[in-house]
């Protein structure tokens, strides 16, 4: 099974003062791409077994990154790390753009795990003998490899009926590019000062299992260079704090309310006070929940707030339309041959535009110069006016598109696929907030519901899309209200999802808000978690269906934390 999992966060304005800066010397910078490409050039050369073809292409990554953890529960720190690590990936591709040693998605090659294997980490200080030792011993396994897997599917072609044949690599013009250098500004100590000041917040609330806030500070450096004349240096800083809260409801339900801010720069985080309101506003809302009734299962007229409609856009069309889904043979390939086909109703369009860094005053999880195969990144449009026109793709070309446009992605050295950045959607539909509620009420009314539903926050989603089990999507909602057809007026519910089948579902969206949200976060698929945005209004569903969650039946705990028992009370 496929699954995808989005972690939710809003963006809000502040600073939070940096301290120290760290962040790469150009002239360090140059010695390592210039150890990568001397020994990219060695091989380009001289690597061939004899009575075996040479390499037709030789790419080499390498990701250096620096990560900053800080977390504190109820008052007392819990975690604080700072990790620096270098790894590398070699692809080494045996044959031609036609037809090459990349391997088949559908195929799976047993690995024994015996003999030696290459190890991917480089040296952290700068040595680039070693480097290039690190690289030498990654490319000779890569070769052999490849030779492996180009023969067999050579065998493979000689007994299997083929489908109709798209080439294996793209070509693309080569990237020169060297980003402006970052800084990763990190300050543990009053990062551990906030986190312990603002996670006491939470004993205010007896009833909490958990009230924790943690500071994370990502640094990533990537190198490409590759046998067609790729040289890049790519440089990217995430920060991010997240709340976290936790509670059991009276009938053994676990509550959780949360909140992830995330920014490019210092400047886009909150500051102190805002994080302290919104700490006190997650205890409010356990609390409701705690007291709200437990929601029957539904199938009727809902809005999706813009957070949660980019997470069912994500879900149940973006990761349909990645790229090398359509060419493999365990993937449900729901698009697959849809190319002119209306499948949206006709006044929405989808785009993914990893070159938009902010959407208004917002910075977007999803931005990139370059993506990780050292393509430009582009601008895409999905789905225009409800037709499909494109597929996202990276340097795996499939049917009817042969180039990438700039989403080959992973997570540090893994094999980069066609993943979404900044998805975007985009309506000729679009009414205000009142007149959407008012649409909502009508539709209630019309079909003889006694409420419709208004989803206003979502944890995030998953989706299934490949040919195990059955095409559907999930989504995970922590704020779900009815609306009473009659009065309008809203009541706080618990203990349900969003489930369905994407294409049943998406075409049953009749109106939209005149104002966008942004939902920033991480999306991890095959080649590993990816920072992503979407970029959507509220949408009106005529239908969506919703179903009750499994529920824990485990008793809230019989004693009340150490800092509300009477007796503690007292002896302070």
């Amino acid at each position: 099974m496929t699954a995808a999992r989005l972690t939710a966060a809003l963006l809000v304005f502040a600073a939070l003062a940096p301290a120290g800066a760290w962040a790469a010397k150009s002239d360090e910078r140059q010695s390592l791409l210039d150890a990568m490409t001397a020994e990219l050039e060695r091989s380009v050369k001289k690597l061939r077994l004899e009575s075996y073809d040479p390499p037709y292409f030789i790419g080499f990554r390498m990701s250096d990154e620096r990560d900053v953890r800080v977390a504190a529960r109820f008052g007392a720190l819990i975690e604080r790390d700072d990790d620096k690590h270098r790894q590398v990936a070699v692809d080494v591709r045996v044959g031609d753009y036609t037809f090459d040693s990349s391997p088949d998605p559908s195929d799976f090659e047993f690995d024994t795990g015996e003999g030696f294997q290459p190890s991917t980490d480089a040296p952290v200080d700068d040595d680039p003998a070693v480097l290039r030792a690190t690289l030498w011993l990654l490319t000779d396994d890569a070769y052999k490899k490849a030779l492996s897997t180009h023969l067999r599917k050579r065998a493979k072609k000689v007994t299997e009926v083929q489908e109709k044949p798209v080439d294996s690599f793209s070509r693309e013009q080569p990237a020169k590019f060297v980003d402006e250098p970052k800084q990763l500004h990190a300050d543990p100590d009053g990062w551990t000062a906030l986190a312990r000041r603002l996670s006491e917040r939470f004993r205010a609330e007896p009833g909490l299992l958990d009230g924790s806030v943690r500071f994370t500070g990502d640094y990533q450096r990537l190198f490409i260079v590759n046998s067609e004349g790729t040289r890049l240096i790519r440089e990217a800083v995430v920060y991010s704090v997240s709340l976290q809260a936790l509670a059991r409801a009276d009938d053994g339900q676990l509550l959780e309310q949360g909140r992830t801010y995330y920014g490019r720069a210092w400047a886009d985080l909150p500051d102190e006070k805002t994080l302290a309101a919104e700490i006190d506003v997650l205890i409010a809302n356990l609390a409701a929940l705690k007291a709200a009734p437990v929601a029957d299962p539904y199938a009727g007229p809902a809005i999706l707030e813009p957070e949660a409609t980019g997470v069912f856009f994500h879900e149940a069309v973006g990761h349909r339309l990645e790229g090398e889904r359509q060419q493999d043979e365990n993937e449900g390939r729901t698009f697959k041959g849809q190319l002119g086909v209306q499948v949206l109703p006709p006044f929405l369009t989808v785009r993914d535009d990893p070159t938009r860094p902010r959407a208004g005053d917002l910075p977007l999880n999803g931005h990139y110069p370059y993506d990780d195969q050292g393509v430009k990144s582009r601008n895409t449009l999905l789905i225009e006016k409800g037709v499909l026109k494109n597929f996202l793709t990276s340097r795996t070309p499939v049917e009817g598109q042969q180039g990438s446009n700039g989403h080959g992605r992973a997570q540090s050295i893994q094999r980069p696929v066609a993943r979404m950045g900044n998805l975007i959607i985009e309506s000729e539909r679009k009414v205000t907030r009142e007149a959407l509620k008012k649409k909502l009420l009508e539709e209630v009314r019309r079909q003889g519901k006694p409420y419709g539903l208004v989803i206003r926050d979502i944890i995030g989603g998953s989706t299934n899309t490949s040919t195990y089990g059955f095409q559907a999507f999930k989504g995970v909602p922590r704020m779900v209200y009815k609306v009473d057809a009659k009065t309008g007026a809203e009541t706080l519910v618990r203990g349900v999802e969003i489930v369905g089948t994407p294409l049943s579902a998406v075409n049953k969206i009749v109106a939209t808000s005149d104002e966008v949200g942004v939902f920033n976060g991480y999306c991890g698929a095959e080649s590993g978690y990816v920072p992503v945005s979407t970029v959507a209004p509220a949408a009106l569903f005529q239908e969506i269906e919703l179903q009750r969650v499994q529920r824990d039946k485990e008793r809230p705990p019989v004693l009340p934390p150490p800092w509300a028992a009477p007796e503690e009370a007292a002896r302070r």
